[in-house]
C-alpha cells in the first residue's frame, strides 16, 4: 500500500463512533500505516433528529488527553496527529474562529454536514425537488462556507451530498455544477487550502470517492496541490479502506504527492 497516512478517522470521542481510540491506533499500526490523524467531530448548532441530541459535541480536553497517551505509546512507530472535523455553518463564524485557536491542532478538516439547516444524510433534504436541484443548493452553500470561514486546512468530502441521494451518483457529474465547483476550487487554492480524497464514498455505495474524479482532476488542473487521503473510518475495519484505489486515482489525476500535517503545516509525501 503506497499511501501510509489515513487523515480522516473517528473514535468514540465522536458521537457516531463507538471505537476506542486505542483500538483504532493499534489497527492502523498493524496495517503498516506510518501516520494517522484523528479528526473527531465538532459540529456546533447541528440540527438533531429526535433522540440524537449531542452526537456531534466534543469534549476536546478529554479527547486530547487520550490522544497524548496514544502518541506516547506509539512514539517512533506511528505518528498520531491531533485533528478535528469542523462542521461549517456561516452563522458560526466567531465560534469556529475561537475554537480553531483554542487548541494546538495539527490539522483541521472543514466539512459541510448541514445545508439550509438540513443534513443530506436524511431523505427529507431531497424531498420535493430533483437531485440536481438538491445538489446545486448544497454546493452553493459550500461556496459560501469557503468564502467566509477560513478556519480549516482541507475541505472534507466536498460532494458529501451525493452519498445520500435517492440514486446516489448514478446521474451526478461535475459538469452539471461546473460553475460553482470552479468557484469553490479557485477560492480554496487562492487561500492556500486543500481538499481530501475521502474513500468513504466507496463504502456508501458510490462508484467513486468524495469528491468525484472529475473534481480531483479539475482541482489539480487549476493548480491545486494540497491533498490528503482519509478513510472516514469510524471503526478499525475501515481504516485505510480502498487506499490502493485512491493511490491509482490520484496518479491518474496528475498528483505525485499527498499530504500530512503538523501544526497546521503540510508535508508532502510521494505517492
Amino acid at each position: 500500500m503506497a499511501i501510509k497516512a489515513d487523515y480522516h478517522m473517528h473514535s468514540s470521542f465522536s458521537g457516531d463512533s463507538s471505537a476506542p481510540m486505542a483500538d483504532m491506533a493499534k489497527h492502523a499500526l498493524a496495517l503498516g500505516l506510518t501516520h494517522i490523524c484523528f479528526t473527531e467531530h465538532y459540529d456546533p448548532d447541528y440540527i438533531y433528529p429526535a433522540g440524537e441530541e449531542g452526537m456531534f459535541e466534543l469534549n476536546t480536553d478529554s479527547y486530547l488527553y487520550e490522544l497524548i497517551k496514544q502518541k506516547s505509546k506509539y512514539n517512533g512507530q506511528l505518528e498520531i496527529a491531533f485533528g478535528v472535523e469542523l462542521g461549517l455553518q456561516p452563522h458560526l463564524k466567531r465560534q469556529l474562529a475561537l475554537y480553531a485557536k483554542s487548541h494546538d491542532f495539527d490539522f483541521i478538516i472543514g466539512s459541510s454536514h448541514l445545508c439550509s439547516r438540513k443534513d443530506p444524510y436524511y431523505p427529507v433534504f431531497f424531498e420535493g425537488r430533483s437531485e440536481d436541484e438538491a445538489h446545486q443548493e448544497y454546493f452553493e452553500a459550500v461556496l459560501e462556507c469557503v468564502k467566509t470561514l477560513p478556519y480549516f486546512d482541507v475541505y472534507g468530502h466536498l460532494d458529501y451530498v451525493v452519498r445520500y441521494g435517492p440514486t446516489k451518483n448514478d446521474s451526478y457529474t461535475y459538469q452539471k455544477h461546473a460553475d460553482v465547483f470552479d468557484k469553490i476550487l479557485s477560492v480554496l487554492i487562492e487561500n492556500g487550502k486543500g481538499i481530501e480524497l475521502n474513500t468513504g464514498g466507496f463504502r456508501s455505495g458510490l462508484s467513486q470517492p468524495n469528491p468525484c474524479v472529475e473534481i480531483l482532476k479539475r482541482y489539480r488542473a487549476l493548480g491545486g496541490e494540497i491533498i490528503t487521503v482519509g478513510s472516514d473510518a469510524h471503526a478499525p475495519k475501515d481504516i485505510a479502506a480502498d487506499f490502493d484505489r485512491a493511490c491509482a486515482l490520484l496518479k491518474e489525476c496528475g498528483f505525485a504527492y499527498y499530504c500530512v500535517f503538523q501544526k497546521r503545516i503540510p508535508e508532502y509525501l510521494k505517492l
